[in-house]
């Protein structure tokens, strides 16, 4: 087991339709709006922006993206990471259910820390980085929640 290799998944349900989820997903100027732990966005061009992101540990990432895949009929939102992170995160929007008020949102990432005090500290402090990543995605999908019931 490579302790800098990290891989990530898990779904979030929302009770929005999923264009709006997808629509929300692909605006990353909103994500401070509505993510807490998404502490800036900046634009560097019509696909790709800079994004500084900080959960509980005593450490900011800034990570490069670079949009590699937008498929709204599919739901598809991915992009490739540079920076302090390094690989591919990606969210796939579907409906939840017969009615087409839910949706499931499918995340998924693979990324190595570019950093280099990360990647030094990856061995003993892996489970805490793990749970960092934890607590900032569910703290996305309860903001992410709020806002698209905010904004219906």
């Amino acid at each position: 087991m490579d302790p800098n290799h990290y891989r990530f998944r898990g779904v979030w349900r929302l009770a929005a339709p999923a264009p709006a989820v997808y629509t929300a997903l692909e605006d990353l100027r909103s994500y401070p709006l509505w993510w807490p732990e998404v502490r800036e966005v900046r634009p560097t061009g019509d696909d790709s922006g800079d994004m500084v992101v900080r959960a509980l540990l005593p450490y900011r990432l800034a990570i490069g993206l670079v949009a590699s895949r937008r498929d709204p009929v599919a739901g598809v939102l991915e992009v490739a990471m540079r920076g302090d992170l390094d690989g591919w995160s990606r969210f796939t929007v579907t409906p939840d259910g017969s009615g087409g008020t839910d949706s499931r949102v499918l995340f998924e990432e693979d990324a190595r820390p570019g950093k280099p005090l990360l990647r030094r500290l990856a061995l003993p402090l892996h489970p805490l980085f793990r749970a960092n990543h934890a607590v900032m995605m569910l703290r996305g999908q309860r903001g992410l929640a709020a806002y698209l019931a905010a904004n219906r």
